[in-house]
């Protein structure tokens, strides 16, 4: 049952201390949580206040902040704007490269990822795509799809034209044949999928799937393990929730973020819902992308994904 602010609990938490707040009565506690349009794990939780729920308990509260892409994200999260937020596999190994102070909480799946064609384009496999430009994000888990692409068709990032735009920018020059192809996540995969003549070269279907992650400022994590836990924990249910109800989850996300109904249907049909704590093998796997990007002299440093881990403790 959903509690109301009257049962919130009046005694502070002791080492609660978020930065950008010293102006607020100091028995008022707020999760900051930053999140992306599409993000339906999220959104189910958001819509249906169950993580409000979760923390009435503990003293606090959540708010919620909508960035457009996870770099954006990641920045307020460095600078101590918001305490925890869920990107793809790219940004926080750029985050960590720039020495931001950042830890990865636990792993959600995913947003699927495609590269687009636009209408009349000549190009019908991945090996057409050399000496073309293409459009993605910098940083973000759509240039590591990329990379992954190429791969499999033998090419080299040397081997296209990248042109780094924000989603938003992508788009128009997509719709005004400014690129040959665009490298892209949903929802916006979704959305232009629907336009007519645009075709899907290759997407996660053809490649696997890739990982995001939760990602929370390290003083918050070691300050606030207990809030954090059971924010993960609260995701969790919400990802088991969505994973059976797909087509409430559908008209949540349309209705929460406007985009088209059949758009954002299209969004959680194809969406694997799973949130689970950091493991080896995600540790590894993300190691794998950072060496890649720091073999062909895109990520600035070495990295140690390791190093920026948290691991909730036992009660």
């Amino acid at each position: 049952m959903l509690l109301n602010r009257r049962h919130l609990l009046a005694a502070p938490l002791a080492t609660w201390a978020l930065r950008g707040h010293a102006s607020r009565a100091a028995d008022t506690r707020v999760l900051r949580i930053g999140y992306q349009k599409g993000q339906a794990v999220q959104l189910a939780a958001r819509a249906n206040r169950s993580l409000e729920a979760a923390l009435a308990p503990l003293g606090v509260r959540a708010e919620w902040t909508e960035f457009p892409y996870g770099a954006a994200l990641l920045e307020a999260a460095r600078v101590g704007s918001i305490d925890l937020g869920a990107v793809g596999d790219t940004p926080p190994l750029f985050a960590q490269a720039a020495h931001a102070s950042l830890v990865y909480a636990a792993m959600v799946q995913a947003a699927q990822t495609a590269i687009l064609l636009p209408p009349n384009s000549p190009i019908r496999t991945i090996q057409d795509l050399k000496g073309k430009r293409i459009a993605f994000t910098r940083g973000s888990t759509a240039q590591n799809f990329l990379l992954m692409a190429l791969d499999k068709a033998g090419l080299h990032y040397s081997d296209i034209q990248p042109a780094m735009l924000n989603p938003a920018d992508a788009g128009a020059a997509f719709q005004r044949g400014a690129i040959d192809a665009w490298s892209i996540w949903d929802p916006y995969f979704a959305v232009f999928q629907g336009h007519p003549g645009v075709r899907i070269l290759v997407s996660n279907k053809d490649l696997g799937d890739q990982n995001a992650f939760f990602m929370a400022g390290r003083g918050f994590a070691q300050a606030n393990g207990p809030v954090l836990a059971k924010a993960i924990d609260t995701f969790a249910a919400a990802a088991t929730w969505a994973a059976g109800h797909r087509a409430e989850t559908g008209a949540l996300l349309a209705e929460g973020t406007g985009l088209p109904p059949d758009a954002a249907q299209r969004v959680v049909d194809r969406l694997p819902f799973a949130v689970r704590p950091m493991t080896t093998e995600l540790i590894q796997s993300q190691q794998g992308i950072a060496d890649r990007f720091r073999a062909l002299g895109l990520l600035p440093t070495d990295i140690k994904v390791a190093d920026a881990v948290w691991h909730a403790t036992k009660a």
